[in-house]
């Protein structure tokens, strides 16, 4: 296999250059986080930077994937449109949670996230199986902070 590094660096950065911006316009996530009363399972602070990080480098393989695959360039548009979108989406997420403390409307913003990377997750899947699968993780994620959005809403209002 022929790895094409200036796409693989190009696909690896978009992710992980989100969560970066996402990290430093929130960087008083985790203290406001721990003063919150939160639901059973909530994890300790530290465990969000390392998932995110794992999920963020998958969202950059599983994007190298159809950055390179032998497709005509409408799937690949279409696939893109839904990953790029749902980066976006994932972004303000952050936003509304942790500098606006919009809980509810957070937790909403979640479920179109939700959407947007069932989209991707499909659209992937239809041109590497391998990209598709690799963003299940992620789906589950995402599910996962849907428990912790809507119980840290609820138990904080």
């Amino acid at each position: 296999m022929h790895i094409e590094w200036k796409k693989l660096l190009f696909a690896l950065g978009v992710p992980l250059g989100v969560g970066v911006l996402s990290a430093w316009t929130t960087r008083d996530a985790m203290e406001q986080y721990g003063g919150l009363n939160q639901p059973p399972l909530a994890p300790p602070g530290w465990v969000f930077p390392v998932v995110w990080t794992i999920l963020f480098l998958l969202m950059g393989v599983s994007a190298y994937l159809i950055l390179t695959a032998q497709v005509l360039p409408q799937p690949r548009a279409r696939a893109m449109y839904w990953y790029y979108g749902q980066l976006a989406v994932n972004f303000f997420w952050s936003l509304l949670f942790f500098n606006l403390q919009g809980y509810l409307g957070a937790f909403l913003w979640l479920c179109l996230l939700w959407v947007w990377v069932l989209m991707m997750i499909r659209a992937f899947y239809r041109i590497s199986p391998a990209a598709g699968l690799l963003q299940l993780p992620y789906l589950g994620w995402i599910t996962f902070a849907g428990y912790l959005n809507f119980g840290i809403w609820y138990l904080n209002r």
